[in-house]
């Protein structure tokens, strides 16, 4: 297999540990990893949290050193772009005119952010945060008493929010929708969020439209549909990523919200495959299809994906996990429900310190734990089990591993 060369196309989280697992599993090709940022592959979680506040070196979010890639015989192809993919010829064309042969390619293009397209949304000071040289832009206006505001009420936003905050900035959030975090969680959980933003002293604005953005030379105001306007030294946006499947398009892949696979990472085509935010996977336990945007997504379809690359096939078939640390708050999500008919609390709200459990006919199909790290793994298994739970039980048995 010396002779074999295995493309990743998509140098982040998926993209890194691809490479890294080929090379894991005893693959003496060639592997090349090309990617468009300047970067080694890293992991983009705490761009918006300890690295944008400074409490954690920029060196913390890579995967390995450099000097990994090198003893791991990895070519990095950095600052480079995959321009097309010409499936018959098994060749990819580089922006720099090169090209580059294949026996077998693996997708992991990521996503990009959703951008605004209102008068004067390209101002100076209207920041996106996706990649490290947004938070390095963002954090150099981070100052002490700069006035922030942030488009968008989700994870990220309130991410960003929180640490401004601590930072020392005058913080806004604009939320379109009637509540934060509306999509993931609970009434309840979502008014608990918006509480501690505001006695942190960030001001939470929810149901807005947004009108346009004021400024000549740099972003002052931020107006709403209402006339009302913020003042900004700076602008957040956080409204929603994009999968990066124009290049897979094009190539001819089936591609429907994200390049399509199955639970093994297999594409429409047997020689491509694809992981991490830009696929649109088959979930085994689950019984769905769904496209992911998370740490634990990017990491473990790509250790699936790049083994069943190798030759075993092997299936991706987790639970979804997502977190959010905001001030002293870590929220832990697992499951993915589409709808529910129950919600069960564990512990108190007001001491923060709980856990709220998703229920559909009995059983549990997510939970949110906030500053409850152990309610995790036992909600993991409720849900992979699938069996009908006593809500009574559910709510003050002790020990949650007993409901197993």
């Amino acid at each position: 297999m010396t002779n074999l060369t295995y493309l990743v196309v998509g140098a982040g989280q998926a993209g890194g540990w691809s490479a890294m697992t080929l090379r894991k599993l005893g693959f003496e090709g060639r592997v090349v990893l090309i990617g468009e940022e300047a970067y080694i592959p890293y992991e983009r979680p705490p761009l918006s949290k300890s690295v944008l506040s400074g409490e954690s070196d920029l060196e913390t979010t890579y995967l390995r050193n450099a000097a990994f890639y090198e003893t791991e015989r990895i070519e990095l192809r950095l600052g480079t772009r995959v321009a097309a993919i010409d499936r018959g010829a098994l060749r990819v064309e580089l922006d720099n005119g090169e090209s580059l042969g294949y026996d077998k390619l693996l997708l992991a293009t990521g996503s990009r952010v959703r951008k605004l397209s209102l008068p004067g949304s390209d101002l100076p000071g209207v920041h996106y945060l996706r990649a490290i040289d947004d938070m390095i832009a963002i954090r150099e206006e981070l100052k002490p008493d700069a006035r922030l505001v942030v488009v968008g009420g989700g994870y990220i936003g309130l991410e960003v929010a929180a640490t401004a905050r601590k930072l020392g900035c005058q913080v806004t959030v604009l939320e379109a929708q009637d509540a934060v975090m509306s999509r993931v969680v609970a009434p309840d959980i979502s008014r608990f969020y918006a509480d501690v933003h505001e006695q942190r002293g960030v001001q939470i604005r929810t149901g807005i439209t947004l009108s346009h953005f004021e400024g000549k030379e740099h972003v002052t105001h931020v107006v709403c549909a209402d006339a009302v306007a913020y003042a900004a030294e700076l602008v957040v946006v956080g409204i929603g990523i994009l999968p990066n499947v124009d290049l897979a398009r094009a190539a001819g892949l089936e591609v429907d919200d994200g390049v399509v696979t199955d639970e093994y990472g297999c594409t429409s085509d047997a020689r491509i495959f694809a992981a991490g935010d830009v696929t649109s996977h088959w979930n085994p336990l689950l019984e769905r299809r769904l496209r992911l945007e998370s740490w634990q997504n990017a990491q473990n379809q790509a250790l699936a994906a790049a083994t069943t690359m190798h030759g075993e096939l092997t299936p991706y078939a987790d639970v979804p996990w997502f977190w959010s640390d905001q001030f002293d708050l870590n929220l832990q999500m697992v499951g993915l429900p589409e709808r529910w008919d129950d919600v069960v609390f564990r512990g108190a709200l007001e001491e923060r310190k709980f856990s709220a459990f998703y229920l559909m006919n009995g059983a549990v199909v997510g939970a949110i734990a906030v500053n409850s790290p152990r309610d995790v793994h036992p909600a993991r298994k409720l849900i992979e089990s699938g069996n009908r739970v006593d809500r009574e039980r559910l709510a003050h048995e002790d020990r949650l591993k007993k409901l197993l």
